[in-house]
């Protein structure tokens, strides 16, 4: 059949007729909220173009055809091109085997007076988190995600849930889908289980990281663990984004005075979620049982000079290593009952630029320390 060919068909008519009325609706609805109308929408519209196998009914055609004649039946629509047609079909094939969905009357969705409501109108609810991000997501988002994830949903609904809770943008998604975040989120070795309390170990688990991405320093040539300490700095607010939000930047060399001795923390970080410092050693070789020795020395000086009773969490160490054996690192590991990991990092992958929003200020850092003063 022709693209241009116009279809004469009444179960055709009547679903242009049906969208076009369902498009009004989402329109009115969307003055309150536009984002989650439109993505219900686009659902819909994905699921009947599924359901109703249009393009056997009516042909490859039908796509293009449905665009003018919902465009003309509402002139003044935007989002009805082909292009997002297409994209509300492929919308609904990433997510529909992973979303279960429960009827509800328009009424009960908007909370408003039911007794208009025919119970004939029904509209899908999402049931379950991703129902709950799923359309609360910017279209911009989802449509890159699905360039690149369209038969990995698992993977789409990651980078979804971090926009959701991180609120990026749409180029910091991207950035953050460049970088493989997916592949390396939560993946340090650690001890966490078995050292911190449940609900704080899946959250220390979950922000770290292997291996970190440290590209951002430009460190092409031989190195020394020096340099690198000095390129981390002097790239302060990638090295942040990079470790992840929440994260505050305490101090390099940072001077503990224990006994007669002093000693100095390559450096030094407090986490906001997790409200505890956070020690980092960095080493540009392969990893030994007496790094992490001396990571665990610099962890229960900061228990003893740094951490306020009530206020702060047991703090946490973090070995980054060139290199590591995971066998001889989990060895290190099980003999300590600190809480402590150990990764890698990387110096040739991109990175993104783009780090607006992503620290937190200095006012909830200091709102953070008082709070519980």
């Amino acid at each position: 059949m022709s693209n241009n060919l116009t279809i004469i068909d009444k179960d055709y008519t009547q679903w242009v007729e049906d969208l076009s009325v369902r498009y009004q609706q989402s329109q009115i609805r969307a003055s309150v909220k536009v984002n989650t109308e439109m993505l219900k929408y686009y659902w819909e519209l994905g699921r009947d173009i599924e359901e109703m196998h249009v393009e056997e009914r009516w042909g490859q055609g039908v796509i293009k055809n449905l665009s003018v004649d919902l465009q003309r039946k509402n002139p003044n629509a935007k989002g009805l091109s082909r292009t997002n047609i297409y994209y509300a079909k492929k919308f609904y094939l990433l997510y529909s085997k992973y979303v279960e969905f429960v009827p509800q009357t328009a009424g009960q969705l908007e909370g408003d007076d039911k007794s208009h409501v025919s119970t004939s109108e029904i509209v899908p609810q999402a049931a379950g988190q991703l129902g709950d991000i799923l359309f609360s997501i910017p279209w911009g988002h989802h449509r890159c995600l699905m360039d690149k994830y369209s038969n990995e949903p698992l993977k789409a609904f990651f980078y979804l849930q971090k926009t959701m809770e991180e609120g990026w943008s749409r180029d910091m998604m991207l950035n953050y889908m460049d970088s493989n975040l997916f592949e390396r989120e939560g993946k340090a070795l650690t001890n966490f289980t078995r050292t911190l309390p449940e609900v704080t170990s899946e959250l220390a688990q979950e922000l770290t990281k292997d291996p970190y991405n440290f590209a951002f320093t430009g460190i092409i040539g031989r190195y020394n663990e020096g340099k690198l300490k000095e390129a981390l700095l002097s790239n302060i607010s990638q090295f942040l984004l990079e470790l992840g939000t929440g994260f505050a930047y305490v101090g390099k060399e940072f001077r503990l005075q224990i006994g007669e001795k002093e000693k100095f923390i390559d450096l030094l970080f407090y986490n906001l979620k997790l409200s505890c410092y956070v020690v980092i050693e960095v080493k540009i070789g392969e990893f030994d049982f007496q790094d992490l020795g001396q990571l665990s020395g610099y962890v229960v000086a900061c228990n003893h000079l740094l951490r306020k009773e009530g206020r702060d969490n047991p703090t946490i160490g973090l070995l980054i290593c060139r290199q590591k054996d995971s066998l001889l690192a989990q060895y290190a590991l099980e003999g300590s009952n600190l809480p402590l990991g150990i990764s890698e990092y990387d110096l040739s992958q991109l990175y993104p630029e783009k780090v607006e929003g992503t620290m937190p200020t200095i006012e909830e850092i200091e709102s953070k320390l008082n709070e519980k003063v």
